[in-house]
């Protein structure tokens, strides 16, 4: 049973619009921080490598801790937790601002990773605890995407201007009074809701878990970055493995489960886990490969990159928007399946869009597709999942659902950029180069697209220089050409299942049936 919330559901709509604010707080940050590294490099000496654990330590916090952080939302309160949890990603964005050596950022950003773990689970499960009637609940939660994706659409844009007039810490400062407006305006129109009874806890469970992910998701950041072969992501993946069996081993026999798994037998809960999981896979790799598309081969700036990126943001918020009257007239299965196969003809589209010089409006055609496809899905399935476990633990779903887009975009990033990086080394090794370059700035060029403009920069000869920039960028372009195809074949087997897994109405839990 739950808490009463008959105030929560005279303002719920009010209270949605703060909710997200909230939600919009982690999708600005997830997307200007890229913007911001080069600043960052300059001003704290950073590696590469602290460069990529200022993104990474917050993936992988956040995603360790999805899961127990939902379920703590159920315990002891979904608005507690929520304003818990703002205040945590505002005090270390604080923190992040004021870094002044790269490993502070470093631990900084990963302690904002907790603030954004316990959010998410929060605003999700606070709709679904505050929209009963399951036609409203569709269309909050396709809101809550549209919000969502709007942020990601323009944070560049917001990223892009702070940094033009204002030093790198303001893309942090700047989530100083959005968590205020979201704190005040939550604390007014959000009601709390939380399980009226809940059962033991689970210790097992939750250590279980987060040991777990730690090994899964750390074992696929570094196979992203060295290879899937290496002693160390297989001997992490390894350990994942083991980990989370015997966490569901346990779930299984534990009465008093964190994370049920008879939720997995209902399969508007399994079906839509698995199509958010393979989507994300698609979304946050591609747009690995696109940002530094625009950026590495076409030389635009972060601010006209992320001018550029726009219309996809606005295509996904509106088709998000719209997705809950579809859905409520077609079915969720049919639904969710048109948009993953909307977005794996724009990923095919894509992949065919091999050329350097490829003019923006050929661009432009397949991102608004794409957006629009992932827009259709993400927010009816997202429902789906909603409303197939018991209001009394929507957190754990929540959780749920947050976990599987987190691990498939890292997955996304990790694959898609292996695939990549594959296809690239070997067309830098095979070239003739006109004349003898060190040793060292080979490696260079090998190791990013990036690097080897940074040679090319610095070497005074114009012809030479030209021919590694035209070189490494068409390697670039033949690499991501072949992982978007893979990406494109994954999205197609996502929508087979779909059809095959997804029921056209969301079958509710036996217990609320």
């Amino acid at each position: 049973m739950e808490i009463p919330i008959s105030q929560s559901y005279k303002n719920r709509w009010v209270s949605l619009a703060f909710i997200c604010v909230s939600i919009l707080i982690i999708s600005l940050d997830n997307t200007v921080l890229n913007l911001a590294l080069p600043s960052i490099s300059r001003d704290l000496g950073s590696t590469s490598s602290q460069l990529q654990w200022m993104i990474d330590s917050y993936i992988l916090v956040s995603s360790v801790l999805l899961l127990t952080m939902g379920y703590w939302g159920d315990r002891i309160g979904r608005k507690l937790m929520l304003q818990i949890g703002i205040a945590i990603f505002a005090v270390f964005s604080f923190g992040s601002a004021v870094s002044t050596s790269s490993n502070m950022l470093i631990v900084m950003r990963g302690l904002m990773g907790l603030g954004a773990a316990v959010i998410f689970p929060a605003t999700l499960s606070l709709i679904t605890a505050t929209f009963k009637d399951g036609k409203e609940r569709g269309q909050a939660i396709a809101i809550w995407t549209a919000a969502f994706g709007l942020g990601s659409g323009v944070g560049p844009l917001i990223g892009g201007w702070l940094l033009n007039h204002f030093t790198w810490s303001s893309v942090f400062y700047i989530n100083l009074p959005i968590a205020a407006i979201a704190i005040i305006g939550g604390q007014i129109f959000i009601q709390e809701s939380k399980s009226e009874n809940p059962k033991p806890i689970d210790l097992a469970g939750s250590a279980l878990s987060i040991i777990g992910l730690f090994s899964l998701v750390y074992g696929i950041i570094q196979a992203g970055r060295t290879s899937w072969t290496n002693e160390t992501v297989l001997a992490s993946l390894g350990i994942a493995v083991v980990l989370l069996a015997a966490f569901a081993g346990w779930e299984l026999r534990y009465k008093n489960a964190m994370l049920p798994i008879d939720f997995f037998k209902n399969p508007s809960f399994s079906g839509a886990n698995f199509a958010l999981t393979l989507v994300s896979f698609a979304m946050f790799g591609s747009f690995f490969l696109l940002s530094q598309f625009l950026q590495s081969v076409q030389g635009y700036t972060p601010l006209s990159s992320g001018i550029r990126l726009l219309p996809m943001a606005i295509a996904l918020s509106i088709a998000a928007g719209i997705s809950a009257r579809i859905a409520t007239k077609f079915g969720i299965k049919l639904t969710v399946a048109f948009g993953v196969f909307v977005t794996a003809l724009a990923f095919f589209y894509f992949a065919h869009i091999d050329a350097i010089n490829t003019p923006y409006s050929s661009l432009a055609l397949a991102m608004v597709a794409a957006a629009a496809g992932i827009g259709l899905t993400m927010s009816p399935a997202t429902n789906s999942v909603m409303g197939s476990i018991p209001v009394s633990r929507s957190g754990i779903g929540s959780a749920m659902n947050s976990t599987t887009r987190q691990i498939g975009g890292a997955l996304g990033v990790a694959i898609l950029g292996s695939i990549l990086n594959t296809i690239y080394i070997g067309r830098i090794a095979a070239l003739n180069w006109p004349v003898p370059l060190p040793a060292q700035a080979i490696q260079t060029i090998e190791g990013s697209i990036q690097g080897a403009h940074v040679v090319a920069q610095s070497i005074p000869n114009p012809s030479v220089a030209t021919f590694i920039i035209n070189n490494s960028d068409q390697a670039f372009v033949s690499g991501s050409a072949r992982a978007l195809v893979i990406a494109a074949v994954i999205i197609v087997i996502a929508g087979v299942f779909t059809l095959i897994l997804l029921p056209s109405k969301i079958q509710p839990p036996v217990n609320e049936k």
